[in-house]
């Protein structure tokens, strides 16, 4: 593999499989407002020094003084670096002036000078119709790579390249390393996706990952797909309680450590409630938590928590909030690893399922995050519990067709059941590895949470 240099992003150097080839020639590509100038001087000011500094070139897409003026409102800017360790030029007038042939003496002119270690052309693409004034694209191309190849720099062309350009534009041939910054859409939502398409002397992440604009830069959330891991490990064979004693004896005195559990019902039926029952049984007992939620706000929980008997501000109790208008999948699931890596949670709450599902490019990505979720989470002996909502209050859900609860380790169904008044019922569907009361069992909500019906006080509810 090639020597590599940072990107200016951890995560993205992830993707890269250790970051940017040096002493090569990156071309990045995308539509406008992608992010391209950004990640360009990202990468720049991540890298330069005096004795290996960047040098910026503008054509003329867009005005060298509104490429600094936008810059000085990044994090990352550094101005006490401008003139010392990154040098910022435009090419736009010899362009126009001269050609590309006046680019060409131009940029030998300024590697001459300013030795750099690395250099960006921003816009390249931009140059294209300067062709054939002095000399055409092709020619002026293979010199610039000619040139640039013979000096030991990292070199970075950004331009407004689309997909359908990779075949016939030469640029994409000369280039050593394809970074594509790009939109994915589902239905009503707009989610940003960084793309590798080439990249010689190494190895990267395939697919689409999802990235989001800021003040501090392209943050990048690298896709997660875990492979099938032949590998052991060490499972730790003891059971961790639910927290509602009448369903820990239908399923042998709790589920295994390290387990998932997928809860699904209809609105209202007691998903979040059941599952409050599992995190405070925890934190109860001086475990560390993490109630992953996007049903209800802080406010809401807190209400709904305390009114039995227990508080979401506990000090052993995360509580991670993020509102489904605006849900990236990738960035919430990078968030909730690191704050399970943070506080060393021993269960998580993840209310719900759904709102992950409609956030999800397509079913297949959300099952990629799902399958890795529960996957790592396994690994590690944490005890994962799922809620996902049905639409239909009454009757059998197809749960086949929603909520992966192939990849759970045990399945809670919870329904309405109404034959004058109306009451819920509980049915353990599945328990992977472990015995479970089998049929269909009342419950009650009281002060003191989800309580199962005496089997003294009636039959089992029939179907």
């Amino acid at each position: 593999m090639s020597e590599r240099m940072a990107s200016g992003s951890g995560p993205l150097d992830l993707v890269l499989g250790g970051g940017l080839p040096r002493d090569a020639i990156i071309l990045l590509t995308g539509a406008p407002g992608s992010g391209k100038s950004l990640l360009a001087q990202q990468w720049v000011f991540a890298n330069a020094t005096r004795e290996r500094p960047a040098l910026y070139m503008s054509t003329v897409s867009e005005p060298l003084e509104k490429l600094l003026r936008h810059g000085q409102t990044l994090s990352f800017f550094d101005p006490r670096a401008i003139g010392k360790s990154v040098w910022y030029e435009d090419l736009g007038g010899i362009l126009r002036a001269r050609g590309l042939q006046g680019v060409l003496d131009q940029v030998r002119d300024m590697i001459r000078e300013r030795q750099p270690a690395m250099i960006v052309i921003d816009s390249f693409r931009a140059m294209r119709p300067y062709a054939d004034r002095s000399i055409g694209f092709g020619p002026f191309l293979h010199d610039l790579a000619g040139m640039l190849s013979a000096f030991p720099a990292t070199s970075m062309w950004v331009g407004d390249y689309l997909e359908e350009d990779v075949p016939r534009v030469a640029e994409f041939a000369v280039a050593d390393a394809i970074i594509s910054l790009g939109t994915m859409h589902t239905a009503e939502r707009t989610a940003r996706a960084l793309q590798v398409y080439k990249l010689r002397g190494g190895g990267f992440l395939a697919g689409k990952h999802a990235y989001r604009l800021s003040a501090d830069g392209v943050t990048v959330f690298p896709r997660l797909a875990d492979q099938a891991d032949s590998v052991g490990y060490e499972r730790v064979s003891r059971r961790v309680a639910s927290g509602i004693q009448a369903l820990d004896d239908m399923l042998d005195d709790g589920y295994w450590s390290g387990a998932s559990t997928l809860v699904a019902g209809p609105t209202g039926v007691g998903k979040t409630l059941m599952g409050l029952h599992f995190v405070f049984h925890a934190v109860d007992h001086g475990e560390p938590a993490i109630i992953a939620t996007m049903q209800e706000d802080p406010s809401q929980l807190e209400r709904t928590a305390s009114q039995f008997g227990w508080s979401v501000k506990a000090d052993n109790l995360t509580l991670m909030y993020r509102s489904p208008v605006d849900l990236y999948i990738d960035q919430w699931v990078h968030e909730l690893l690191a704050a399970i890596e943070l506080t060393g949670a021993t269960r998580v709450l993840v209310d719900s399922l759904r709102d992950l599902e409609a956030a999800a490019s397509n079913r297949t990505r959300f099952e990629e995050y799902v399958y890795s979720l529960l996957h790592r989470s396994r690994r590690r002996g944490i005890s994962l519990m799922m809620t996902y909502e049905l639409t239909k209050p009454f009757g059998t859900s197809r749960l086949s067709d929603v909520a992966v609860p192939h990849l759970a380790d045990n399945v809670v169904l919870l329904r309405y059941r109404g034959d004058g008044t109306i009451s819920r019922t509980l049915t353990m569907l599945k328990t992977r590895a472990a015995h479970h009361e089998p049929g269909i069992r009342e419950f009650r909500i009281t002060v003191d949470g989800i309580t199962l019906v005496p089997l003294s006080e009636g039959p089992r509810v029939a179907e």
